[in-house]
């Protein structure tokens, strides 16, 4: 059934690249619109997501590392095991480890602290290898259980509010030889790229529309993508330096995101170009 799933996204892909191509579709931008909802709507059913949601959730119940356990006891906020509904309240300020943590951090905890697997086993590695790998399987794993729920994360602590500021001053400011920022692409409405349309994160509808729908499948390079993923590759995109797996930055963007998009709607794994 799998198989058959990506037999027919990849089909209805090739149709629709194909539709988008020709010169009436790209008379205007109304043709252009119409082109790109066709395209997915097609791509939209049999999501390759699910497959590494799947292997997540077996990585999740497997008894892994020096401990010989498995993550079947991790807290990701509401309780030791809890997944329902745990990422949509993420990122948030775990008293445990005292600090504001998102979903690829706390996990990083849990699979220290359960397994005794060391954290540098996933900072250290490449995307989409080794315990990177097996870190976006975990991640596509935990988020389906919150999908459909409302963004609502918790801005009362001290800590999140300091995290929100540094984010904010992160999403604005502009560096690289290029002088861009996170507001290069994404400060204004009715931008698009190959596409895609970029979603406007200063307000809440655009901070849903992209908080909301990451991590992702992207249909371009046939891999699942994290939100620590994404968050680099802008980075890389701005032609500056990128940041190291899981530092401050990249969750103080995601509390800024998070926080602009609060009441939203949480639709992951989603499904990119």
């Amino acid at each position: 059934m799998r198989q058959k799933k990506l037999y027919v996204l990849l089909t209805a892909l090739v149709a629709a690249v194909g539709g988008m191509a020709s010169p009436a579709a790209l008379a205007d931008k109304a043709s252009d619109d119409a082109a790109i909802a066709r395209y997915r709507e097609m791509i939209a059913d049999g999501n390759p997501a699910e497959l590494v949601a799947g292997q997540g959730e077996e990585l999740w119940k497997t008894k892994r590392g020096p401990k010989n356990a498995s993550l079947e006891k991790c807290d990701l906020g509401l309780g030791p095991g809890v997944l329902k509904g745990a990422s949509a309240k993420l990122p948030r300020y775990f008293k445990d480890t005292g600090r504001v943590q998102d979903l690829e951090t706390r996990l990083l905890t849990c699979m220290e602290t359960l397994q005794g697997i060391d954290p540098k086993t996933v900072i250290d590695a490449k995307w989409l290898k080794g315990e990177r790998e097996t870190m976006a399987a975990l991640v596509a794993y935990v988020v389906t259980q919150s999908n459909g729920q409302k963004i609502d994360i918790d801005m009362t602590p001290p800590q999140m509010k300091k995290m929100y500021e540094l984010g904010k001053m992160a999403f604005y400011y502009r560096s690289g030889p290029m002088d861009f920022a996170c507001t290069t692409c994404h400060g204004d409405t009715g931008k698009r790229i190959r596409l895609q349309d970029l979603p406007d994160l200063r307000t809440q509808a655009g901070a849903a529309a992209g908080w909301g729908t990451w991590p992702a499948y992207r249909v371009s390079s046939g891999e699942f993508w994290t939100m620590q993923h994404r968050l680099n590759d802008c980075y890389r995109q701005q032609r500056t330096a990128e940041p190291i797996f899981g530092s401050d930055v990249t969750i103080a963007l995601s509390v800024f995101l998070a926080a602009t998009a609060k009441g939203g709607p949480v639709l992951t794994p989603g499904l990119k170009r």
